[in-house]
């Protein structure tokens, strides 16, 4: 295979770089259709007279339909795309990544998709895609997924269906109120559990609480009872944040915000603040899903992208348990890959 792509490059120097486009094209149309050109363009990054000629090919292939809603891809078209993704695959190089990242992490397994979610917001939904994949290939009878907030787990909500298990219960890793509602840990499983026609619970308390309001709602039944479900989760799904951007979503007050910037946090997971060398500098008091809870989990599935993620990932990674299976994209990937 490989001398085979060696000489294509050789013989067809264009080669590559019109599959790379056109197999880019296909697959953003597959993910947001129906979609019109401006859009194309501009997320795509290409120029409108480029994507016109590439456009008018796909189409006259059969691969995609044009119409006043805008492009959507044919059956053909998803069958070609399916193809693609695993030659692709090699062609970036991205298997590689993959050996090299779980080598470096040290976790069950990595996934890479292709392209930098922080360049192209249309990525996440394309990791979501591949979480999506993964959850379906270890879901088995009953299933309890906790799930963590934020726009990576949101996106990752929107491309799940309805084949993916028979009986689901998604329940939020932790509380949340104060959030954006759509990035909230309640609202995404609410969205998973209406995309998957399967169940979810909710936990309607603050991200972060003192000591004498911890204990009061420890008290509450139905609080209790959430709990006990969050615990017992057989599959966690969560991001990894930003340490400082996390804290400022937050709104956490100046003191603390100063402490982690003199701490030097950079990733931010389950309430906790790491720093570059996994050291834990500082930690929410909250209600829900704590590290040592993810040892109970039998799959705990950790996605997270884009190049500036990536001393966030590291510092994460470095306390995260062994049966993790890390989904992230090229721009992330690479990043870690520099060290």
């Amino acid at each position: 295979m490989n001398s085979l792509i060696d000489i294509q490059k050789r013989l067809l120097p264009d080669l590559l770089p019109v599959m790379q486009r056109r197999f880019d094209i296909l697959q953003y149309i597959g993910l947001m259709e129906p979609v019109g050109r401006r859009s194309l363009s501009v997320s795509l990054g290409i120029t409108e007279r480029v994507l016109r000629s590439e456009v008018g090919i796909l189409k006259d292939q059969n691969l995609i339909i044009v119409n006043n809603a805008g492009m959507s891809i044919t059956p053909e078209g998803r069958t070609v795309l399916h193809g693609l993704r695993g030659m692709m695959r090699d062609l970036l190089g991205i298997n590689i990544l993959e050996e090299q990242l779980h080598k470096e992490l040290g976790v069950e397994k990595v996934m890479v998709v292709s392209g930098d979610s922080d360049e192209s917001p249309w990525v996440k939904r394309e990791l979501g895609r591949a979480a999506a994949n993964c959850m379906k290939a270890r879901l088995k009878g009953e299933n309890i997924i906790a799930v963590t907030g934020g726009s990576t787990m949101a996106a990752v909500a929107e491309m799940l269906t309805p084949e993916l298990s028979d009986d689901l219960l998604f329940v939020p890793a932790r509380g949340g109120i104060g959030e954006d509602v759509q990035n909230q840990a309640n609202t995404i499983c609410a969205i998973m559990a209406e995309k998957t026609h399967s169940k979810h619970r909710v936990l309607y308390v603050p991200d972060e609480v003192s000591s004498g309001m911890y204990q009061s709602i420890m008290d509450e039944p139905l609080i209790q009872e959430v709990l006990t479900l969050i615990k017992s989760a057989n599959m966690v799904l969560h991001g990894i944040g930003d340490a400082i951007t996390m804290a400022e979503r937050r709104k956490t007050n100046s003191g603390d915000l100063n402490k982690l910037q003199e701490k030097k946090a950079v990733g931010e997971a389950f309430g906790y603040y790491f720093n570059e060398d996994g050291e834990i500098v500082h930690k929410l008091h909250t209600i829900g899903l704590q590290l040592d809870d993810l040892e109970r989990a039998d799959s705990v599935i950790a996605v997270a992208g884009g190049a500036s993620k990536a001393k966030a990932i590291r510092s994460y990674m470095k306390q995260a348990p062994e049966k993790t299976i890390f989904i992230t994209d090229e721009g992330a990937a690479k990043q870690l890959l520099l060290g």
